[in-house]
């Protein structure tokens, strides 16, 4: 296993971030630039900006927002939300964003993934699954897309594994029953889609305390940890998550 990398999210709605519990219960955490400056300069090795509401809201992404953003950091920023089209990922990546993350329209239109793949390389291109617990999938979780509201009847680890056969380059797979939770994240879900998928896993959704990070890459497969509320609520900064896992022998950029 190589370097384990720390992903702090800035999840978007009408120009701030927020942090909710279950996609849902928002509270205001500040402001996205801000957030940004004080990630990079705190040692992230990568950033994700979400816009939350964007599908819901059937808009494209705030692009606005990821040029504020991107100007105040040289670290990875991967930006998701709203993301129909390669139009839209051509907008996003020429906004200032590294990466995209592709969710929703991915599942309307797996095609999209081989073409944004074919255009605009593999290691832009970052799905996010979002899954939920259903006993009927063999894995035991099924892909839910519209923040959460929509079931797909699609197998989640299934559908990694078609992602992949696409070409994407990475993997985000956050379990609605853990978001925001500070419970951990959620391991059976990150462990059914690393041990299904070669490129990397991002975990996320849930970490609470240091332990759930190194079990995000012990037991869950991660190689990238994606974390919202501990970071923006200054339970621990990202130094003391990369000394603790150091620590306990994760590599790790300090």
């Amino acid at each position: 296993m190589g370097k384990i990398l720390i992903m702090p999210c800035l999840d978007m709605k009408n120009g701030r971030v927020v942090k909710g519990v279950n996609f849902i219960n928002i509270k205001d955490a500040g402001d996205p630039v801000e957030c940004a400056r004080f990630y990079e300069s705190e040692g992230a090795d990568e950033l994700a900006m979400l816009d939350i509401a964007a599908t819901l809201e059937n808009r494209k992404n705030r692009l606005e927002w990821i040029k504020s953003v991107s100007k105040v950091v040289s670290i990875p920023l991967t930006v998701g939300g709203g993301i129909g089209n390669l139009n839209d990922v051509q907008e996003i990546l020429d906004s200032g964003a590294d990466k995209v993350s592709i969710n929703s329209a991915a599942v309307k239109n797996p095609q999209l993934i081989k073409d944004a793949v074919k255009k605009f390389g593999s290691s832009k291109i970052t799905i996010a699954i979002d899954g939920k617990r259903n006993k009927n999938m063999a894995s035991g979780f099924e892909v839910v897309v519209s923040g959460g509201t929509v079931a797909t009847g699609k197998d989640a680890a299934e559908w990694a594994k078609l992602c992949e056969e696409y070409g994407a380059g990475a993997i985000l797979p956050t379990s609605m029953d853990g978001d925001g939770t500070l419970n951990g994240y959620d391991l059976d879900f990150t462990k059914a889609i690393s041990g299904a998928v070669k490129p990397p896993v991002i975990a996320s959704g849930g970490a609470g305390k240091l332990e759930h990070f190194y079990d995000g890459v012990v037991k869950g497969g991660a190689s990238v940890l994606l974390a919202a509320s501990v970071f923006h609520f200054r339970t621990f900064t990202i130094r003391e998550v990369k000394e603790y896992l150091k620590s306990r022998n994760l590599d790790v950029n300090l």
